[in-house]
């Protein structure tokens, strides 16, 4: 465990030793980066119709729920901790829209409603995390089925379909004069919210202290439980919105909505260079993940590529991801170590005494 933690110690204070170029390009946010603009130029070159506006208003719409969630899920995987309950997250404020507004609830009012239950949700997970102490893994498969279960208890196999016009319509809406919804702009505003409370502040440090090491945060003054609750609360509270965004994306209320988004999103978030283990990743990476994964299937689909193939080869993508991550990690360990007995027999040979 010293050994590890040493060496962990090592790679951050070598990494930022390093010049601002290296830092900024040689790292895996940069390579999956490199990957979306190649992705997106053999798209180009050989999809037809790849390069529509239309495309891109359907690519950005249909990956928005998972920008959105990706935001807390990366602090939250820094955290070496997981949220597989978003999904059903989304599913169950999806329903709370539609009973609200069903019901002759005015839709703004619906909606914050809806969102204030996504954030009850992720309250409810971080309690039973960080005050009972139980894995984040095990809580959230459980609290998934819950969640899944009340929001299909609520609703039945019924839909709900009849939503103010006005609200479909700004959920449909572009931005003036260009191919991009409008819901993008919700979305770079959190994007810049996150990304400084992860990379600019003190919280942000203490994300990564904590993935590194728990006990080491907490003997440095870090309040490991009270930041980890705050986590899973922001994370239930963007599932809500999100929640009501893919109601009127769609005009529809079920209780199985956003079924199986959990693990896109996680795919995104692990493919965008956040270790599974803690510790490491960054915001612009994990963006870029969403969108790779968005553009190749968008680009799969275009060219006829069946749904199978398609999860085939995120799942792959995915793989090959933590494979590569679990050996970097493992090749810096061994150099670490091999540069430690260098040292210690250059040492050795100075003093012979």
């Amino acid at each position: 465990m010293t050994a590890l933690t040493d060496a962990a110690t090592a790679r951050v204070y070598k990494a930022h030793a390093k010049p601002a170029w290296r830092r900024f390009l040689l790292t895996r946010e940069a390579a999956i980066i490199a990957l979306l603009i190649l992705v997106v130029v053999v798209a180009l070159a050989s999809v037809r119709n790849f390069d529509s506006p239309l495309t891109v208003t359907y690519l950005l719409r249909d990956i928005a729920p998972i920008l959105l969630i990706a935001l807390p899920m990366t602090l939250i995987i820094i955290t070496e901790e997981i949220d597989l309950s978003v999904a059903s997250i989304v599913g169950l404020s999806s329903v709370m829209t539609g009973l609200l507004t069903q019901s002759g609830v005015p839709f703004p009012l619906a909606a914050l409603a809806a969102i204030a239950v996504g954030t009850v949700a992720g309250a409810f997970n971080g309690f039973l995390i960080t005050v009972v102490g139980l894995p984040s893994l095990a809580v959230t498969i459980g609290t998934l089925a819950l969640f899944r279960g009340i929001a299909v208890g609520l609703l039945g196999t019924t839909a709900i379909t009849e939503f103010p016009e006005e609200w479909t319509d700004l959920a449909k809406a572009n931005i003036p004069g260009t191919p991009i919804p409008v819901i993008m702009i919700p979305f770079v505003i959190l994007a810049i919210i996150f990304a400084v409370l992860l990379h600019f502040t003190p919280f942000g440090r203490s994300l990564y202290a904590i993935g590194l090491s728990k006990e080491a945060a907490g003997f440095s003054g870090i309040d490991v439980g009270r930041t980890k609750f705050q986590l899973f609360v922001l994370s239930g509270a963007v599932s809500g919105f999100a929640g009501v965004y893919f109601t009127l994306l769609y005009s529809n209320a079920r209780g199985d909505n956003a079924m199986g988004m959990e693990l896109q999103v996680i795919a995104a978030v692990l493919l965008g260079g956040v270790s599974i283990f803690g510790g490491r990743g960054a915001l612009h990476g994990v963006i870029a993940g969403v969108l790779l994964i968005g553009t190749l299937g968008s680009a799969l689909r275009l060219a006829s590529v069946s749904s199978d193939i398609i999860n085939v080869i995120t799942g792959l993508l995915l793989i090959v991801s933590v494979i590569s991550s679990s050996l970097l990690a493992w090749l810096q360990v061994r150099r670490a170590a091999a540069i430690g007995k260098k040292k210690g027999r250059s040492a050795e040979s100075a003093d012979p005494a």
